[in-house]
């Protein structure tokens, strides 16, 4: 079993390849934050396995070491193989009491001082001293992490800053990988917020996400990095959560002329939609556009017809991801954060 974890806009992904048979449950263990075990159940689909990101503040910070054993319970198709509890399995990763286990270390990195779920509450709604006005902050660049996303440090701390509105390409995702003119978008990000003095700008919504990062527009001298990046066709309009608005009219004109323009993530077919960045052939993958995803046929439950995914994994290779509150195939167990999107 060949395993990968590494933390990413601080989640730990972790994922592997395996040849224990499809539909084999796998648990991994690791410590939350209270220093509590935490088992998570994920399964094998075509010699792949992934568990779904978790925020690093939930787990335990330093150099942990996590397992990976087999669930007591497995289907009758998988206990053919390997027999029940998996009595039947040989080599070097089989204990002498016949248990398959896997010890991986992840070095988790240390966590603010953790709030309570009160004052988390009281940080995201608390208005800003620029809420509801146009006035922009100086702010220290750290570090350029990628198309929509800087370190900075501001009010003393050292914060993530998600622009606000906008969305681009991945460049190193533990799912999705690199993608097309992902690269390109976080050069000339690094450009344009090393191109003059930096300043934020809020606006009169919440200024933290979930994952506490600041909400932001960007500025580098007078230029609006967000507007800049869309103009260049190197980034998308999304995450549109009013009342956090107050440049929607200006960018989605600056996403036209670049559409019109047919330049960077609008110069690949079918490439950019509503949910995201499509695979596409620049890739070696087919391309995935919505209308291929309605078409792809569904898994569904035998006894009553419905869509039905175990994980997100299953989900993703059916082309069905990310899933929608209400749609054929969404459920509560594929939405970790309960935001009414599954598998994102």
């Amino acid at each position: 079993m060949n395993v990968l974890s590494e933390v990413v806009d601080e989640e730990l992904h972790i994922k592997g390849e395996t040849n224990f048979p499809d539909e084999t449950s796998l648990l991994v263990k690791l410590l939350n934050h209270e220093n509590n075990e935490t088992e998570i159940t994920t399964t094998v689909s075509e010699g792949t396995f992934e568990v779904e990101p978790i925020p690093i503040q939930q787990l335990k910070s330093g150099e942990q070491t996590y397992h990976i054993t087999l669930a007591e319970e497995q289907p009758d198709s998988v206990e053919k193989i390997i027999g029940e509890k998996g009595k039947q399995l040989e080599g070097e990763l089989i204990d002498e009491d016949k248990n398959f286990f896997v010890a991986f270390t992840v070095d988790i990195p240390e966590q603010k001082a953790k709030l309570s779920e009160a004052e988390v509450q009281q940080k995201r709604t608390k208005p800003t001293h620029t809420s509801g006005t146009t006035d922009k902050i100086p702010v220290t660049l750290v570090q350029t992490i990628d198309g929509d996303t800087i370190k900075v440090i501001y009010d003393g701390q050292e914060h993530n800053v998600r622009y606000l509105l906008i969305d681009t390409p991945e460049t190193n995702h533990p799912r999705f990988g690199k993608q097309p003119f992902g690269e390109e978008a976080k050069e000339r990000n690094r450009q344009l917020v090393n191109g003059g003095d930096l300043y934020l700008e809020f606006d009169v919504g919440e200024r933290f996400d979930k994952y506490g990062r600041l909400l932001a527009y960007v500025y580098a001298g007078d230029t609006l990095v967000q507007e800049q990046l869309l103009k260049e066709g190197l980034a998308r309009v999304a995450y549109v959560y009013p009342p956090n608005t107050r440049h929607l009219d200006r960018f989605e004109k600056a996403q036209q002329s670049a559409k019109d323009k047919k330049i960077g993530i609008w110069s690949l077919e079918n490439y950019v939609s509503d949910n995201g960045f499509n695979r596409t052939d620049h890739e070696g993958a087919d391309t995935l556009t919505p209308d291929k995803k309605m078409n792809q046929s569904p898994k569904t439950n035998s006894s009553n017809g419905e869509v039905y995914y175990k994980n997100c994994t299953e989900a993703r290779k059916a082309g069905a991801a990310p899933l929608y509150k209400g749609e054929p195939g969404y459920a509560k167990h594929l939405d970790r954060d309960g935001d009414g999107i599954a598998c994102e």
